[in-house]
């Protein structure tokens, strides 16, 4: 989802975007609230990269999640993949994975209830974490042996919404700040012949409603979301139809109320009066002007990471909510360079271009003591 990224994708974008000559009817509310052709590069150029990574997490946990043909999926929803190799090249919806840590992941719908996610006790000489990204792609929390030590234990990870008592038991509640959100469990292998070490601590990862950890009758389910399909060609198409999809299950938090009402002139998230494809031809190739310029933007910001180490860029620009506060602009770039990083508590990132013209960085992570 990277190559989304580049001038020639928002080229295409531009010719997408500008399709059809016909104009839908709106109120007179609406009309009152688009913007003018003037204001609208700069708007959809601040919608991009705010918007950005939320599309690229959409597009992993379609792949991961729903797409059973797509080549990289693990498994549905609130089950648990256990991956007992090193990953590689192939590897392609995550961008530069470790290869010393085999991994397993799930992820999560907690629209119906929280869930419970249980680790065993590993070994004081084995790295283990669980790292807990939303939608957002705010890290808001973690679990491991930095984190929360080698013992074993039981957590609870809940909705934006829920509102509860965590029962007896659950040593920490985790808020994820959409309704769905990825854990990405990495399993430290000490060299070649260990891997039935890893798969023995795997095998002790365990992901339940919190009705089932309590005995209890589930609640209702959720309901039923037709989730658009989603590909580098798709996205070329209309970045703000995806954008528009992911804002549903993402409430805003306070240092989002003004850019949200900004998406609304462009008739992006709950609320709208009007659909961004209702737009004329004239407002979408000025949108297109915006996103190229926003993608130049990320892909500078990207470079910038981290500090200037004999030829590396060595940093991390992960976090939670607080560690972006509002600095969209970051946010984009880190998932530019790598979605799903880790805090800097947890690693640090050395990246570098090998040539001035290379369009990809060789990149790696470094686990914080």
């Amino acid at each position: 989802m990277r190559r989304i990224l580049s001038t020639a994708v928002i080229g295409a974008l531009l010719t997408g975007c500008s399709g059809g000559s016909q104009t839908a009817l709106v109120t007179d509310e609406a009309s009152r609230t688009r913007p003018t052709i003037e204001d609208t590069p700069a708007i959809a150029e601040e919608a991009f990269v705010y918007g950005l990574p939320l599309v690229m997490n959409y597009a992993v946990m379609y792949d991961f999640a729903l797409n059973r043909d797509s080549g990289q999926f693990k498994a549905p929803f609130n089950q648990i993949s256990n991956e007992a190799r090193v990953f590689t090249y192939e590897d392609t919806s995550v961008i530069v994975p470790n290869s010393d840590t085999p991994y397993s992941n799930v992820w999560l719908d907690l629209r119906a209830e929280p869930m419970v996610l249980s680790v065993p006790a590993v070994e004081k000489g084995r790295y283990y974490s669980v790292q807990l990204c939303d939608g957002n792609t705010f890290n808001y929390g973690y679990i491991g042996s930095r984190a929360t030590g080698s013992d074993a234990g039981d957590y609870l990870v809940v909705g934006p919404d829920w509102q509860g008592e965590p029962p007896a038991g659950i040593r920490h509640v985790f808020r994820s700040s959409t309704s769905y959100s990825i854990a990405i469990y990495r399993t430290q292998l000490l060299r070649p012949d260990d891997m039935p070490k890893v798969q023995k601590v795997q095998a002790g990862y365990k992901v339940q409603p919190l009705s089932s950890y309590l005995k209890q009758p589930a609640p209702p389910a959720a309901s039923v979301v037709d989730f658009p399909a989603i590909s580098n060609a798709l996205v070329m198409t209309n970045f703000f139809r995806y954008l528009d999809f992911a804002l549903q299950f993402a409430p805003p938090g306070p240092e989002e109320q003004e850019i949200r009402a900004r998406l609304l002139r462009l008739g992006i998230g709950p609320g709208k009066t009007f659909d961004f494809n209702d737009l004329s031809p004239e407002h979408k190739a000025a949108a297109a002007v915006g996103m190229k310029a926003a993608a130049s933007k990320v892909d500078e910001a990207a470079i910038r990471i981290g500090q200037d180490v004999n030829g590396w860029k060595i940093g991390s620009a992960f976090g939670n909510r607080a560690f972006y506060n509002g600095d969209w602009l970051k946010r984009a770039a880190a998932a530019k360079a790598g979605i799903y990083g880790n805090d800097a508590a947890e690693a640090v990132y050395p990246m570098a271009t090998p040539t001035a013209t290379a369009s990809r960085s060789t990149a790696g992570s470094t686990r914080t003591p």
